[in-house]
């Protein structure tokens, strides 16, 4: 039975020509043969299985060949290179530094270096893996990395260039392995299914590319497992199968569903995942991705970050004509949030099912918010909307007159059983993080089309009697109450600035800043306007004078959530 090597080792590069993915370091080091401007020592950087090993042997290979091609490469036709073909060159060490790590290693090393090389112009050591090396090794080994002989070169390759010492890094010629390409790993992939007489989809070697992460040899075992899997004949259903990947078919579904506002059809399609044997928290990886490739088709100059095979960009292209930019952002804002929290989540599946029901109901609120239609009605495809389908109109029902919302997809955790002392600081950490939140979702007024009008203190002064009166109506009697007696100036061109008396109303203002400054450059017309809080120092209130019980009410007035918190120490509020 003749034995099985794998494509790894098969298909190793012999040559720099054929190093895939690397052309800024095989060129760099060609050009170092060629004009004989070699360096004592290298070191070679990047992930797993991008070729660092396999350029160093190359350039050990190449730097001894006795016969150098026109185009710099080694012939493999000398005695140096016979022997390094045959793993029996005695001027190529190689050290594995992962279990070759002690003092006494790099002793043993150092003391080969003494003698000369045997029928070769340079000795070469290949340390792989150099970051293991221990503290004390390094420093025996840096006199001789920093003087070696003239026929000492020295190659370093590691994964994890931080962990080098940094007078190793200085003594070292540096080169940073580049990620492979999935376009560059399916063309390595190409060849060897042509070599091998294997019958690929384009699709399948795509997906196999992508798993790799960047690692080629990882590219290579994944389509050796897949060749033992599926024959010669190698498909898309195959590779999905075999790697437990969720088919795109199933995001294009979800997204067209979605698009519908389909409650039902999503949950019964997140349904035949779950039944399919795929976790949920597998699909919500894969649905953000999918948006985020969506995402990405809405600019030319992005389509370049789309690394799928040629016929699924089709339905990418397609698909992203009918997703609004806005939605995208916000969908992929939510399955974030959504994904954060999924291995907290005491009930994960509901989890996730809340998260698709809030996206079916999300063009809505968009729509609201931006009083504009998000899908153009000329790009709808004609299956995207059933024609005689009847929404159930209580179940559509979304309030006709919503406030200003700031993040509003944001999934809330859990509260249930927490006391009312942990209540009471989450619901202060959570009024701190909103004040830090850029509004994701667009106010009803776009800024682009508000043209920057001439604002007068009097102008602001209307606007503002307006605003505290609709203060009043939505029950923020005591926010208009201090406003109404807090000093105003104008600073040129349109910033009004208001003084306030206290740090609670400098808080209490901010909790609300997001919510009306956009009211106020609407009405005032005029994008640039701001309004500025300062306190005054002398206007201060000394709580020192207002009784225990005044204060406990102003406290209870801005965190409600405090009489709870009172009630379950078995306290009893005296006001």
């Amino acid at each position: 039975m003749e034995n099985f090597v794998v494509s790894a080792r098969k298909y190793r590069p012999s040559r720099f020509d054929t190093v895939i993915g690397q052309e800024h370091v095989v060129q760099t080091l060609k050009n170092a043969i060629k004009n004989r401007h070699l360096a004592h020592a290298f070191l070679f950087c990047g992930p797993r299985g991008v070729g660092k090993t396999t350029s160093a042997r190359l350039l050990a290979k190449t730097i001894n060949c006795t016969n150098l091609s026109d185009d710099f490469e080694a012939c493999n036709e000398c005695d140096s290179c016979k022997a390094f073909n045959m793993n029996a060159s005695f001027n190529i060490y190689e050290l594995d530094a992962a279990s070759n790590n002690s003092v006494d290693d790099i002793r043993g090393l150092v003391e080969q270096v003494r003698y000369a090389p045997q029928g070769a112009q340079y000795k070469i050591y290949i340390i792989d893996e150099v970051h293991m090396l221990s503290s004390a090794a390094f420093n025996a080994f840096l006199k001789t990395l920093e003087e070696p002989p003239s026929y000492a070169k020295f190659i370093l390759a590691t994964t994890e260039k931080h962990k080098i010492l940094p007078t190793i890094l200085s003594r070292c010629q540096v080169f940073d392995f580049h990620r492979i390409k999935i376009e560059d790993a399916v063309k390595q992939l190409k060849e060897i299914c042509t070599k091998e007489q294997i019958e690929a989809e384009e699709e399948a070697l795509h997906v196999i590319a992508k798993k790799a992460d960047g690692a080629m040899r990882d590219a290579l075992s994944i389509f050796d497992r897949i060749v033992s899997f599926s024959g010669n004949k190698i498909s898309y259903s195959d590779v999905i199968s075999n790697l437990n990947m969720l088919d795109y078919d199933y995001y294009f579904k979800a997204v067209n569903l979605i698009m519908n506002g389909n409650i039902a059809g999503s949950l019964l399609l997140f349904d035949e995942i779950l039944n399919n044997g795929f976790e949920a928290q597998h699909f919500l990886q894969g649905f953000a991705e999918h948006l985020r490739n969506l995402m990405v088709c809405k600019h030319p100059d992005t389509l370049k970050l789309l690394e799928v095979a040629p016929n699924v960009a089709g339905k990418f292209a397609q698909q992203c004509q009918i997703t609004s930019s806005s939605f995208l952002l916000n969908a992929l804002n939510l399955i974030n949030q959504t994904d954060l929290g999924y291995r907290q989540s005491k009930n994960q599946r509901l989890h996730v099912e809340l998260a698709l029901m809030k996206l079916c109901n999300l063009n809505r609120v968009i729509q609201l918010n931006t009083q504009q239609p998000l899908v153009d009605e000329k790009k709808k495809t004609p299956d995207l909307i059933p024609q005689n389908e009847v929404l159930d109109q209580t179940e559509q029902k979304v309030e006709t007159n919503p406030q200003p919302l700031i993040n509003p997809i944001t999934t809330a955790s859990p509260q249930g059983n927490l006391s009312a002392l942990e209540k009471l600081k989450a619901q202060i950490t959570k009024n701190k993080e909103q004040l830090s939140k850029e509004d994701i979702i667009e106010t009803s007024t776009s800024f682009e089309d508000i043209k920057s009008e001439e604002v007068t203190l009097e102008m602001f002064k209307s606007a503002f009697d307006e605003f505290l009166k609709m203060l009043e109506t939505n029950s923020k009697a005591r926010l208009s109450a201090f406003l109404k007696e807090s000093p105003i100036e104008w600073k040129e061109p349109c910033t009004a600035v208001i003084e306030l008396k206290s740090e609670m109303e400098f808080e209490m203002i901010q909790e609300e800043r997001l919510e009306f400054m956009p009211w106020f450059r609407s009405k005032l017309k005029n994008s640039n306007f701001e309004i500025e809080f300062t306190i005054n120092k002398d206007r201060i209130v000394n709580l020192g004078r207002i009784s225990k019980g005044d204060q406990l009410k102003m406290m209870i007035e801005k965190q409600p959530i405090l009489a709870e918190f009172v009630q379950s120490l078995g306290l009893e509020i005296d006001y």
